[in-house]
């Protein structure tokens, strides 16, 4: 069935109000319709595979941005989308591997340096996951998120000094996170 591009425009703005006022399923029956006209929307897709990981349906959600990254291999989000679902799928090789793939398109993603840190970490190649948490905490300075990481890892690594650098470098804008750290690792800043 061939869809117009104003019928396409039309339903891709159902979906999107849809959304807005939080009804998902009349967005995903949008969806549908714009998928079965044109099965390589990309943009439907995509839509489609958020919607599908928000119901935690996470293989149905990778096959959507699985079909958007070879529709659309210069996307950084396609495989960054697809690297985190693989993550929450505990597949965390394959997590790299797009990983790789959307910092080799955008490589401040910092976004894709934290995945790739803690995919890192899962599999045990803490000396690994150094760089790109320092490279992610260069990008997001005030995000507490690469620095409690960074510090985990410094510790697990036997550098309690540096992860001591970390705390007190987080008392200064986070100290919630700062004195969590210290719980958890036993260090004083």
């Amino acid at each position: 069935m061939a869809m117009g591009r104003f019928e396409r425009w039309y339903w891709q703005q159902v979906a999107t109000w849809s959304l807005v006022f939080g009804l998902k399923a009349p967005a995903v029956r949008c969806y549908e319709r714009i998928l079965a006209a044109d099965p390589d929307d990309a943009r439907a897709l995509a839509s489609m595979g958020f919607q599908l990981a928000q119901q935690d349906r996470l293989r149905e959600a990778l096959a959507r941005f699985d079909r958007v990254a070879q529709l659309l291999p210069d996307s950084v989000d396609s495989h960054y989308n697809r690297a985190f679902l693989l993550q929450k799928l505990n597949d965390h090789d394959a997590a790299l591997e797009a990983f790789a793939r959307a910092l080799a398109i955008s490589p401040d993603h910092d976004l894709a340096l934290y995945g790739k840190a803690l995919s890192l970490i899962s599999l045990k190649r803490l000396d690994e996951a150094v760089p790109p948490l320092e490279r992610n905490t260069k990008l997001q300075p005030m995000s507490p998120y690469g620095w409690y990481q960074l510090a985990r890892v410094q510790v697990e690594r036997h550098e309690p000094e540096e992860a001591r650098k970390i705390i007190r470098h987080l008392k200064g804008f986070d100290p919630g996170v700062a004195a969590k750290l210290e719980r958890e690792t036993g260090l004083a800043a």
